[in-house]
């Protein structure tokens, strides 16, 4: 059966970028409706959530999605080297994942927004002149379709809807991740609360890097990622994951939840970001970035960039939506395919001593002159250029 109300926008997939999007959409007076196979908001948390201060104000984030903040950055590797770098000051914080999500939607809401968990978009297809059908389905197998003025595509690196860019265009470099969250004695936890932490070195993850991330009191994220490399034979996961824990002398700790997850995104930024009525934004267009793995706040951004233009397509302007790409390709800014080309060629440098002495020759540079809020960043900015000629080489790959 269909839905008697044609709405103005269908938003696939309830996460930052969808909710963010639908609130956003819905204080400007337009209807929507987001949709997610989730029936709790609070499951698949996979996402580290690490966000420089800057992102709670830019997102007016409340407490209540914080897990915790933090001053510090601590480097283990290559090898047993253990590199630290401390603020006076908070640096950023880590976000509670299903915290965030239960909250953006409670905002959507606030704002008209309608959300309804347990159902798909399945297919769709453009109306001419009115703009799509889409069919939807539920947990139960019961099926709907609903009629909508645009449709939007915000369910990550799945690109449901809008499907993967093509290759000779936007190759997609893919990496996967499996993260812990433990529960350690208070002792314990305090010599890892203050500060991100993460493991380097093809001896401690190949190819990839481990973390420990604080989050409330008692407990801490544990966790492995790395890109995939279908040259090279990689080793399970969750076998890296079970090491590092032991290795970081926590194998008391108690496993509290197991989640994993995948990240798929181009270099260069060319995906399609639209298809007719049909566009796509976050993750689906590439907005996580593969240096830290890093998705929501871009994720989100790219909610802001698209909210403005797709009100005006609402009011009659449709001609404002071909200003999308490129605005959010402006607004992520030029470092973005270098930070991309350093991520590429860091992780999956790191499968011999080579690739270890490339990484430790810049770790001494920033140890001797970085300070906590440079590698801030350098990390979540890419402001590469105030290192100057000396990272140059390592960029392009001479060393």
């Amino acid at each position: 059966m269909s839905d008697p109300l044609q709405l103005d926008v269908l938003i696939a997939g309830a996460g930052p970028a969808g909710l963010h999007l639908a609130r956003l959409l819905a204080s400007g007076g337009a209807s929507v409706l987001v949709v997610d196979p989730l029936l709790d908001l609070r499951q698949a948390a996979f996402s580290s959530a690490a966000v420089p201060l800057v992102a709670l104000r830019q997102f007016a984030l409340p407490d209540a999605v914080v897990a915790s903040r933090w001053r510090g950055w601590q480097l283990h590797g290559p090898g047993e080297q253990v590199r630290r770098w401390q603020a006076d000051a908070d640096l950023g914080a880590v976000l509670d994942f299903g915290a965030l999500r239960q909250w953006l939607a409670q905002q959507a809401r606030a704002q008209g927004a309608r959300l309804e968990l347990g159902w798909r978009v399945q297919r769709w297809q453009p109306l001419a002149d009115i703009g799509a059908v889409a069919l939807l389905r539920g947990a139960n197998g019961a099926e709907r379709q609903l009629q909508c003025r645009w449709l939007v595509d915000a369910t990550g690196q799945q690109r449901a809807l809008i499907g993967d860019p093509d290759p000779s265009r936007a190759p997609l470099v893919s990496g996967a991740g499996v993260e812990w969250l433990l529960e350690v004695p208070r002792s314990c936890w305090n010599g890892w609360s203050d500060r991100l932490s993460f493991m380097l070195g093809s001896n401690w993850v190949p190819q990839g890097y481990g973390w420990i991330f604080p989050m409330a009191e008692g407990q801490l994220k544990l966790g492995v990622c790395r890109l995939s490399d279908p040259k090279h034979p990689q080793p399970p996961l969750h076998g890296l994951l079970k090491r590092l824990q032991q290795r970081l002398q926590l194998p008391e700790a108690r496993v509290l939840d197991r989640h994993g997850g995948l990240i798929r995104s181009s270099i260069q930024r060319m995906d399609c970001h639209r298809q007719g009525p049909l566009l796509a934004l976050g993750d689906a267009v590439s907005t996580a970035n593969l240096l830290g793995g890093e998705g929501i706040r871009h994720a989100m951004t790219s909610s802001d960039v698209l909210a403005p233009l797709l009100l005006q397509a609402l009011a009659g302007r449709s001609a404002a939506l071909e200003r999308y790409a490129p605005r959010l390709r402006r607004r992520l800014g030029w470092r973005w395919g270098l930070s991309g080309r350093l991520a590429r060629r860091t992780w999956l440098g790191l499968r011999d001593p080579r690739g270890d002495r490339r990484l430790e020759r810049l770790l001494q540079g920033l140890e001797r002159e970085a300070k906590a809020d440079d590698l801030s960043a350098l990390l979540f900015d890419y402001r590469f250029e105030r290192y100057g000629w000396r990272a140059l080489p390592y960029l392009v790959g001479l060393r």
